[in-house]
């Protein structure tokens, strides 16, 4: 009788030991988010705290954050398959996709439109109104990756008969779009590259980076480029189908909230997110062939 008790009480309370052992609280589920850095990495990565702290809450794992100090950076992270997650800038992404894993989900938008557009800026009193003005020139690209601070500018350039490796007096790769407009303003080079979300001048990164209004009007376009399919959500391709489900409507519900749109907005200046396709991102390859750019080359840059 004893011995009956004995094994009655083993087959009551195994199966809640063997499940107990097999699910240790000691390991959390991490997932691991990349961000490119469009401007000072430290201010990236303070902005990404709210987006960091939703997914924890929504998806009920970790989140471990990572900024690159440039824009490879995110795109060797997915190559190395060491990101789950990543934020790409057009260029960014079409490079991650003919080196990594990944899989395109969302796209941005600003005020409706899921585009935007590279801009060439001078000083306002520069006396350079067009691109043949910029013969002898310095120039300030951004990111070697970047979209709208390299890639788009270099192929405007060339079309317009300017070699940005031999007609320029110098060029610099500033790191970001901060950086160059500061350049810019400040006159450490004649002219340089980077985003605008409109071709107003309302809404681009001059407007953004300064906050004086008289320096804002010191900054000046004199070219923009075609539209451009706009920044991207990506996912790593062996994701969990339900889980990459999960992310993409917790960014899509972000899009749809007052509060969810300013974080997004603080991150990266967009509204919100709209479904995305790899052939959405062709015009950007097709930037980089007439630009010049060999793509597995990229990753092998250092910047200066």
């Amino acid at each position: 009788m004893v011995r009956k008790r004995l094994w009655l009480i083993l087959l009551l309370f195994l199966p809640l030991a063997l499940l107990t052992c097999g699910r240790p609280e000691s390991r959390r589920k991490v997932l691991r988010v990349g961000f490119v850095p469009s401007e000072n990495v430290q201010q990236v990565a303070q902005n990404a705290q709210p987006i960091v702290q939703i997914l924890e809450k929504k998806l009920a794992v970790e989140i471990q954050p990572f900024v690159a100090t440039d824009y490879t950076g995110v795109v060797e992270a997915l190559r190395a398959n060491k990101l789950d997650i990543a934020f790409l800038s057009p260029a960014s992404y079409v490079l991650a996709k003919s080196e990594a894993n990944v899989r395109v989900v969302l796209k941005s938008h600003r005020k409706g439109s899921a585009s935007y557009y590279a801009a060439i800026i001078t000083h306002a009193d520069s006396g350079i109104t067009k691109l043949q003005d910029l013969r002898n020139k310095t120039f300030a690209f951004g990111d070697p990756l970047s979209t709208t601070g390299h890639i788009f500018p270099k192929k405007m350039l060339k079309e317009s008969g300017i070699d940005p490796t031999k007609d320029f007096k110098s060029v610099i790769f500033s790191g970001g779009h901060d950086a160059t407009v500061l350049a810019v303003l400040n006159r450490k080079v004649d002219a340089g590259a980077t985003f605008a979300n409109f071709t107003d001048g309302k809404d681009a990164a001059w407007i953004q980076y300064l906050k004086d209004p008289k320096e804002q009007k010191k900054i000046r376009a004199i070219a923009y480029s075609e539209p451009i399919p706009a920044d991207n959500l990506v996912v790593n391709a062996n994701l969990d189908a339900g889980l990459t489900d999960k992310i993409t409507e917790i960014f899509l519900e972000l899009s749809r909230d007052v509060e969810g749109k300013k974080m997004l907005r603080d991150l990266y200046q967009i509204d919100g997110f709209v479904a995305a396709t790899d052939q959405d991102y062709d015009s950007v390859r097709e930037a980089f062939g007439i630009a010049g750019i060999n793509l597995p080359e990229v990753l092998k840059r250092k910047k200066p």
